[in-house]
């Protein structure tokens, strides 16, 4: 194991270090004094181990590049990369016809979003019902959103919609007839009592989900990964302690593990309830 010795007449606020390597030659680095922490009282020994784990700068920063060109930042993906000193990937103007698309689901302009996915590639909602149908979905609530918030209500453009666009893909598939069904039920209930599935319609969430899909499907079909690496590398470390704490139980034994480990993502907001601290994905990703 390589040795390591303090240097004398260090810097203001750096620490000269240097150590031995395996060939026996005398490597010397500089490490900023505010780098050093003493360790943490009260972690849990699997903590430590977590604590010592060592990240390449490479690796970050490559993780960080791909989740913006993934999720669509381009300025933010062009402005890190002269930041980190590295070359952007992935094409920007593809990156940026995702943005429009998404933005335009975000914001409810739905006819806008699947003309542009047309544009982009038709094949996208020609292959898949499902995410075509979602998108469909989306507009009709569109449609009675507006009809809802009018002084003068007007449900003529709702029918006709739901009718035209959504009721031959409905013939075909109970699902889709059962979430027209439910779409339609927002015209009988006022808006201020509707049950909790109904709500969820008209929930922006909604949007967010179907523009993820639309994400996904856009990344899959031009050749690359629908899902961001560290969205992925997530889901495994949930998985994996999910696994971990099963098997225990189990067989028995006992299991090295803290009763809660923080992923440390939105560590405020999740510190009460623990809901995206330990794992509780059942699906590996490979």
């Amino acid at each position: 194991m390589p040795l390591s010795y303090n240097v004398p007449k260090s810097p203001p606020g750096l620490l000269l270090r240097a150590r031995t390597t395996q060939t026996g030659l005398i490597e010397v680095y500089v490490q900023s004094a505010s780098t050093l922490t003493a360790p943490q009282p009260g972690l849990h020994p699997f903590e430590r181990k977590v604590e010592d784990v060592k990240l390449s700068k490479a690796d970050i920063n490559f993780v960080i590049m791909d989740y913006l060109i993934n999720e669509g930042y381009p300025t933010a993906a062009k402005n890190f990369a002269a930041e980190a000193n590295i070359l952007p990937i992935g094409d920007t103007e593809s990156i940026q016809e995702r943005v429009e698309i998404r933005d335009a689901i975000h914001s409810g302009d739905i006819q806008t979003a699947i003309e542009k996915i047309n544009d982009l590639n038709p094949e996208i909602l020609d292959t898949d019902s499902s995410l075509h149908f979602a998108l469909l979905q989306l507009q009709l609530i569109e449609l009675i959103r507006t009809s809802m918030s009018s002084s003068s209500p007007d449900i003529t453009p709702v029918l006709n919609f739901a009718s035209a666009q959504l009721a031959p893909h409905a013939s075909t598939n109970p699902k889709f007839l059962s979430d027209l069904e439910q779409t339609m039920a927002l015209l009988i209930y006022p808006p201020d009592n509707l049950t909790p599935q109904l709500s969820a319609l008209l929930d922006p969430q909604l949007r967010r989900d179907v523009a993820t899909r639309i994400n996904e499907a856009i990344l899959t079909r031009s050749g690359n990964k629908p899902e961001a690496r560290i969205t992925t590398l997530i889901r495994l470390r949930a998985w994996a302690e999910t696994k971990a704490r099963e098997g225990a139980s189990a067989t028995g034994r006992e299991i090295d593990l803290p009763a809660r480990l923080s992923i440390g993502l939105d560590k405020d907001k999740n510190d009460g309830d623990g809901q995206a601290e330990n794992g509780e994905s059942d699906a590996m990703v490979t």
